[in-house]
């Protein structure tokens, strides 16, 4: 196996990639899970921790890159008043904008 160097991103950078960004489900760089739009918060986070990322590019069902949410968002979600176990991640990105 070949190594390969990687350099982080600007933390910045994740967060101007935003939802009708028109880039590919591979996310801006290639960097990060990607998941499907509809899955619920819960799995959400629970994939993050098992993939170890801070966030995850979201696909809509044509698998194109509408956006990008981070685990903080999530969780803040989470702790929010009107949350319940059927919040989609669309849901989520639904009130970013």
């Amino acid at each position: 196996m070949t190594p390969v160097q990687t350099q982080p991103r600007p933390a910045d950078s994740a967060t101007a990639f935003l939802a009708d960004s028109g880039e590919s489900s591979d996310g801006p760089d290639g960097s990060g899970p990607q998941v499907r739009d509809d899955m619920t918060v819960e799995l959400a986070l629970s994939v993050m921790a098992g993939a170890g990322a801070g966030h995850l590019f979201l696909c809509d069902e044509d698998d194109l890159c509408t956006g990008l949410i981070t685990r903080a968002r999530l969780i803040a979600v989470r702790e929010g008043p009107a949350y319940t176990d059927q919040v989609r991640l669309r849901d989520v990105l639904a009130l970013v904008r």
